[in-house]
């Protein structure tokens, strides 16, 4: 007798409010400022109630992968008891494999400190074994036909994410629950958020690096270079990389912050960080990339000093006020030496004192009310006479 063919079989799972989520991500195509791209998509899914929480983000690196717990936390309102994760490299380093035990995992250091931080217990999926996070599997699949078919478009990535949150809020109150149907999944939720515990104190979630300064300032962060303060070429520095910026430290203290750029092979420079070459090498100032993008004010007082003789080295002086004024306070002295007219790097020093020293206030009037009547009169002899008085006691 001919047997059936053995089909796949699974045990049900069963959580309790509060217990646990799914994490996993998905790759998705958008149209973001009128250009089509890849974007990574984090995806969350409490495993009582099923709510929904997904996020796109540039890549799938480890620091996105804190941010999105963060975001995640933070739209639940809460933290859950265990994380259920299947094996990528920004989470597991090593899966190790047992005979008999099954297998173990070696989770990343910093992922670590993520969950230590907010007291979650991680658990990884035994290797091919989908249908333990089988949730958030199914998830990635139905919200791919919901809200990226057909292609979505927005401006930008958080205008997507905020819509993206706002269709989770809708399904949520419009779908039943799987197991209890005559309820919604927002209702489920509703009852299941104060089992999460509170979401507080938020993680510093980036990844440190040690990058060294080039002989022209900069490091390499990510395929991109970032400048940092001259005094330090040559150096072993440590570079933060955060979702949105780039911290430089030496020695634990910040000597340089950028804003993150996802592209290639770009350079982002500060013009603060070469003042100190440029004092030294005012030639640079013609073709030095620093300098071909200053703000409109400063470049419109460049454009005028430009003709004149020694103007160049008369627009390095004006350059070198940044050091010890900023460059937002230059680039506004600036635009008031530019509405006077006579444009000169004594002009804008002295607006930039004048800035940086205002005027003290004009007196105050002292109301009526609060007038002496009769004006205390000096009379140096009352001391002479305090003086006699203690003499005799």
């Amino acid at each position: 007798m001919e047997h059936p063919r053995a089909q796949k079989a699974y045990i049900p799972l069963v959580f309790r409010p509060g217990e646990a989520y799914q994490f996993d991500w998905s790759t998705e195509t958008v149209l973001l400022g009128g250009v089509t791209c890849r974007v990574k998509v984090a995806h969350f899914r409490l495993t009582h109630s099923r709510m929904s929480f997904v996020r796109a983000y540039p890549r799938e690196t480890q620091e996105m992968v804190f941010a999105a717990h963060q975001e995640a936390f933070a739209a639940f309102g809460g933290v859950p008891e265990r994380g259920i994760y299947d094996n990528p490299k920004t989470i597991v380093d090593v899966v190790y494999s047992k005979l008999v035990e099954g297998q173990d995992r070696e989770f990343n250091p910093r992922f670590l400190s993520l969950m230590n931080h907010y007291l979650i217990d991680p658990t990884a999926c035994t290797v091919a074994a989908g249908w333990e996070k089988g949730q958030v599997e199914n998830q990635v699949d139905t919200l791919r036909s919901w809200f990226f078919t057909p292609t979505p478009r927005f401006d930008d990535l958080d205008q997507l994410n905020a819509w993206l949150w706002q269709q989770c809020l809708e399904r949520a109150q419009t779908a039943a629950h799987p197991e209890l149907q005559e309820r919604s999944i927002w209702e489920v939720f509703q009852e299941e958020q104060p089992s999460l515990r509170p979401f507080r104190a938020t993680f510093d979630g980036y990844v440190e690096v040690r990058a060294r300064v080039s002989k022209t300032c900069l490091v390499t962060v990510d395929r991109n270079q970032y400048s940092v303060p001259a005094q330090y070429v040559g150096q072993y520095l440590q570079v933060r990389r955060y979702v949105d910026r780039i911290l430089v430290l030496h020695e634990g203290q910040g000597v340089a912050s950028h804003r993150r750029h996802m592209g290639r092979n770009q350079v982002f420079t500060d013009v603060i960080h070469y003042l100190d070459v440029l004092e030294r090498k005012p030639g640079a100032l013609r073709n030095g990339r620093p300098f071909q993008e200053l703000p409109r004010a400063i470049a419109a007082v460049r454009q005028r000093l430009h003709g004149k003789p020694l103007g160049d080295h008369e627009f390095v002086t004006v350059l070198l006020m940044a050091r010890e004024y900023g460059i937002d306070n230059l680039e506004t002295a600036c635009a008031m030496t530019l509405e006077q007219g006579a444009v000169n790097a004594a002009v804008v020093l002295n607006v930039m004192h004048r800035l940086a020293n205002p005027l003290p206030p004009a007196p105050l009037c002292t109301p009526e009310a609060l007038r002496l009547q009769e004006e205390p009169q000096a009379d140096c002899a009352r001391y002479d006479r305090l003086r006699g008085s203690a003499y005799v006691h």
